[in-house]
């Protein structure tokens, strides 16, 4: 019975993983499009979402099997519960990248970042990127190491999200009124992105470590 259960969890962290690796993918590229006016990788972004909603679903329906099959307890039930809410976290994660392209795809051919703030969200997505790759990392090794540079990486976001709105209510902005919406809501989307890889780092923290003070800190997931 405990192999049969193993094999389940090792299943579920193997699906994360997975999950993770997609929005690391999404979230490159969602950035390669929105830079460089790149139309069918935007659409490519936009058309792959599906695959994260798909295998979100897989885990939960697994999840519940477990728990209704398994009846875990303390330590095993708390493996299940978190992957839960990664699963549900890496697939908002997912939502925000396809966001990220669907404003690439809606200004082109022009794009959407103008000449202004094109250093800023070159540094935002670098950022973003660097968290994606440490959280698919994370999940992997479950080496809690990573999760500091996670923090770091949403530091950064958060810094330059705030930059952001710095620039757009500068006297010296000369964006249009479409460009000021785009950049505000990039920065915004690039902002949850890097809450919500710090929410994964915090929930895995607490699921190695059985620090409580990281999980109760995790960032909401809205």
């Amino acid at each position: 019975m405990r192999e049969i259960f193993d094999a389940e969890l090792k299943h579920i962290g193997d699906g994360l993983v997975e999950m993770s690796r997609l929005v690391e993918s999404a979230i490159t590229r969602a950035g390669t499009a929105l830079l460089d006016g790149e139309h069918q990788l935007a659409q490519d972004v936009i058309a792959s979402d599906h695959e994260i909603d798909r295998l979100e679903r897989e885990l939960d329906e697994r999840c519940v099997h477990v728990l209704a099959q398994q009846a875990p307890v303390a330590t095993d039930l708390r493996v299940v519960i978190t992957a839960l809410r990664i699963s549900s976290t890496l697939e908002r994660m997912g939502d925000l990248a396809r966001h990220v392209a669907e404003v690439a795809r809606g200004r082109y051919p022009a794009l959407a970042v103008p000449d202004g703030a094109r250093e800023t969200f070159v540094a935002i997505n670098e950022a973003a990127g660097l968290v994606a790759r440490r959280t698919s990392e994370l999940l992997s090794t479950r080496d809690v190491a990573l999760a500091a540079e996670i923090e770091a990486g949403d530091d950064v976001i958060d810094r330059l999200h705030q930059d952001t709105f710095a620039a757009t209510l500068s006297p010296d902005w000369t964006g249009t009124a479409q460009e000021t919406i785009d950049v505000t809501l990039l920065a915004r989307y690039y902002e949850r992105f890097g809450d919500h890889g710090v929410s994964v780092a915090r929930r895995i923290t607490y699921l190695v470590t059985g620090d409580f003070e990281a999980e109760i800190h995790a960032p909401a997931d809205v």
